[in-house]
């Protein structure tokens, strides 16, 4: 019997696919648990509609993605910080303060996790600091930190 199944099932399959499995395993264990649904007719066609509309949210997204790279190839972000006598800061610049300086300054909201920082920023000057927009798209956010007023 073909079923599509509405759930991972462990040796058999993930949520979405097409699999055929006996009769009995589907009557007594997958129905009975909402783990799969038949094969029918109108199954199938929800099935190929929720694939383009994943489809074509994954396409957005990327193109939202390489819209936000390109963005930040001209912004340079300003973050102003307090530091001791010898230059070096009370504390880092974290990939949060990053993200939040970047959406303040030029309105563009990366997430934190998506901020890759290499060494960690402990004193004034520019960076090169790379983000990950995902679907092996990224960008470089220049950024300067600069002596508190």
């Amino acid at each position: 019997m073909k079923v599509i199944l509405q759930q991972d099932v462990r040796d058999h399959g993930k949520k979405g696919q097409l699999v055929e499995v006996s009769d009995g395993y589907a009557r007594n264990y997958l129905f009975p648990r909402k783990l799969a649904v038949a094969a029918t007719a109108d199954a199938l066609n929800t099935m190929k509609l929720k694939e383009k509309a994943r489809q074509r949210q994954i396409e957005e997204e990327k193109a939202a993605a390489a819209e936000n790279a390109k963005k930040l190839e001209s912004c340079v972000v300003k973050i102003s910080a307090r530091a001791g006598e010898n230059g070096k800061l009370f504390g880092s610049i974290t990939n949060k303060d990053i993200s939040d300086a970047l959406a303040q300054q030029y309105g563009i909201n990366i997430e934190k996790s998506r901020i890759v920082i290499s060494d960690p920023i402990k004193s004034y000057g520019a960076y090169d600091v790379k983000c990950r927009f995902g679907y092996e798209i990224s960008g470089v956010i220049h950024l300067l930190v600069t002596e508190a007023k």
